[in-house]
């Protein structure tokens, strides 16, 4: 399923060095520039990272990049590295996947538009977005060009998703699609400003010649799919657009069957282990299962590369 930013392409990655690169003692003296009198200095004191697993001294490009960066000193008005979060979008599957891969990511997950906002910013090494262009009916590329301009990003599918309208179980008040709704007046429960579902909510009124305007909405958005669903549970609201993975043993009416959710990252972060051990695990039975129990996911195309910056 996953797809490799250094492929050879037209809009590939391509690094120096493979991340399985293993370089001699006079390849590192040559790599960070010093004698190889200084490496052998080094292992002596175990200071840089090395391997004797096949008789002689081998040290791992990828430690050895991690090893430089962890001595860098930063000046106090400097850049620091982005913390190790997952901020964007709110999603079932990626946030119990980021917890069973060890992923070590935290998640900050405050919608589409804010999370890529933070990841061009330093405040999360990857954001997750589902943002339709509704002239070209694209998902993701044109806010996320504008966003990452020319500034080594790289977008990489998760999967494509079901969104519906969730209603309370077997549908009690036969809600039949969103003029239905809208025409009985009948209360939704919405997502925060900036999440791709707003989005993508106010793209679906609007084919309908309908607006937020023309709805009977609560006052206090919803902070995830599973909220919103929780609000229709519990009759606050009567119905409301969101996940089928969300929408459990409750009504779905699906209206959008091939919403492309996508995450956002530097090519540099995509590489490293938080990220590789997320999609590592994306590649594993256990996940599959987790999809398919949850509903309204696609993951055939998982880790396929979608844009380099």
């Amino acid at each position: 399923m996953q797809s490799d930013p250094r492929a050879d392409d037209a809009t590939a990655v391509r690094p120096l060095v493979g991340a399985s690169t293993l370089m001699t003692t006079a390849e590192v003296a040559e790599y960070l520039r010093v004698k190889e009198r200084t490496i052998y200095e080094m292992v002596a004191r175990q200071t840089i990272p090395f391997s004797r697993a096949t008789g002689k001294l081998l040290f791992p490009r990828r430690l050895v990049d991690a090893w430089l960066e962890a001595q860098t000193e930063l000046p106090a008005t400097g850049i620091a590295p982005a913390p190790p979060i997952y901020a964007g979008s709110n999603d079932p599957l990626l946030e119990w996947a980021l917890r069973q891969s060890g992923s070590g990511l935290a998640v900050l997950a405050r919608g589409s538009v804010q999370g890529l906002a933070d990841l061009a910013e330093g405040r999360a090494i990857m954001a997750g977005c589902h943002l339709l262009d509704p002239d070209t009916g694209e998902w993701n590329l044109a806010a996320v060009r504008a966003q990452l301009p020319g500034t080594g990003h790289v977008l990489i599918h998760w999967a494509r998703r079901t969104q519906g309208l969730i209603t309370a179980a077997d549908n009690p008040l036969a809600i039949t699609g969103l003029a239905d709704a809208a025409r009985r007046k009948l209360r939704f429960a919405l997502r925060a400003d900036g999440a791709g579902s707003t989005r993508l909510f106010e793209v679906l009124l609007s084919r309908e010649g309908l607006t937020l305007a023309d709805l009977v909405t609560l006052d206090r958005p919803a902070e995830s799919h599973t909220d919103l669903a929780t609000l229709i549970e519990s009759g606050e609201a009567d119905c409301g657009l969101g996940l089928q993975a969300a929408a459990g043993h409750m009504g779905f009416i699906p209206l959008v069957r091939d919403e492309s959710f996508d995450l956002a990252m530097t090519r540099r972060e995509f590489f490293e282990p938080p990220i590789q051990s997320l999609l590592a695990f994306a590649r594993t039975d256990a996940f599959a299962r987790r999809a398919a129990h949850l509903g309204g996911y696609d993951i055939s195309d998982l880790g396929r590369v979608l844009w380099n910056g």
